[in-house]
């Protein structure tokens, strides 16, 4: 991997054309499951694998297509879902043409399989809109996803990301509870949606870990004892099984959350966006989800374009922390049916 510390984020003058690392990801909009089926041998996440279908094997035949086009293409990883396809390419050298021109190039390439499929099924089943050319073409409709890589670590975090995929869908399909979105979680007055362990909205304590600005202040100028003590206070109320409840934003929080995960301990995290469809939590809070050990919870819809987290949202949910352990320390949590 030292070459990619080489690797150079669009040369001036060259957007979308120089050398760069891109995410491209292609989607079946029904999201029916027509480009493979998953398979979880002995009911093993860890051995999941994905069957092709004669699309599936068609689609990724195309990516190779490509690379013959333009030789300046390396495809780094790829994996073929049942309904979507990532990819990570690299552009090796400068191109006449713009990335963003070749991939969608392939899609059009793609659009034309999922063209010819169809007939075919259609034709199979000898339906009269097959023989008068109507037959509709659900297939890859919405342009591919892409995305460059531009910071450091995206790279290996990406590749890591796509060959996780089957053993994440797995683990979904076998624990699919731990994973549903739910609607209306009723704390204090207010309504939240929630993907995670709603059991962990019934256990007998819970606690805040929110860092003061006056604590990082005084660590700034050389007295972090204060800090130390709080960031260890909160893990010790943890190891006594008390549920500690925050949004996890600043570094020395993160810290915090970091020796939760590591010590396998359960907790509450608040986030500033909804979540979309067929949501997962990314990582090693995927693993906590799965085994029940984390509860995501957000006050607010998922909005698509939602990038940065504001300080109005910070205090927001930080006083939410407060409010959500104050009203399950005396009442508890209601859930809509």
């Amino acid at each position: 991997m030292a070459e990619q510390e080489h690797w150079q984020w669009q040369e001036a003058g060259t957007a979308w054309r120089g050398v760069c690392v891109y995410h491209v990801t292609l989607t079946v909009p029904s999201r029916e499951p027509l480009l493979g089926t998953l398979l979880i041998p002995e009911g093993a996440p860890s051995k999941a694998q994905i069957k092709r279908t004669e699309l599936g094997n068609a689609v990724v035949d195309e990516l190779y297509v490509m690379c013959r086009h333009y030789p300046e293409i390396r495809i780094l990883q790829f994996c073929l879902m049942p309904d979507h396809l990532h990819a990570v390419i690299h552009v090796t050298q400068r191109m006449e043409t713009s990335i963003r021109s070749v991939i969608r190039g392939y899609w059009q390439g793609v659009k034309k399989l999922g063209r010819a499929h169809t007939l075919s099924v259609a034709s199979e089943l000898n339906t009269e809109t097959a023989n008068e050319g109507g037959y509709p073409f659900p297939f890859f409709t919405e342009r591919p996803f892409i995305r460059p890589l531009s910071r450091r670590g995206q790279l290996q975090t990406m590749i890591h990301y796509i060959q996780m995929n089957p053993q994440r869908l797995a683990t979904k399909r076998l624990k699919p509870g731990f994973f549903r979105v739910q609607k209306n979680i009723e704390i204090g007055g207010r309504c939240y949606d929630g993907v995670g362990n709603m059991a962990l909205l019934m256990e007998d304590a819970y606690a805040v870990v929110h860092v003061s600005h006056t604590l990082v202040v005084k660590a700034q100028h050389g007295d972090d004892q204060e800090l130390r003590d709080y960031k260890n206070a909160c893990v010790l109320q943890a190891r006594k099984a008390v549920v500690m409840v925050s949004p996890f934003i600043s570094p020395d929080e993160k810290q915090v959350m970091q020796v939760l995960l590591k010590e396998l301990h359960h907790f509450i995290l608040l986030t500033a966006n909804g979540f979309r469809d067929y949501y997962k939590p990314a990582d090693a809070l995927f693993d906590a989800c799965a085994e029940g050990r984390l509860l995501i919870l957000s006050p607010w819809p998922y909005e698509g374009g939602k990038r940065h987290i504001s300080r109005a949202d910070c205090v927001a949910l930080n006083n939410m922390a407060e409010e959500i352990c104050n009203c399950l320390n005396s009442h508890g949590a209601v859930l809509s049916q």
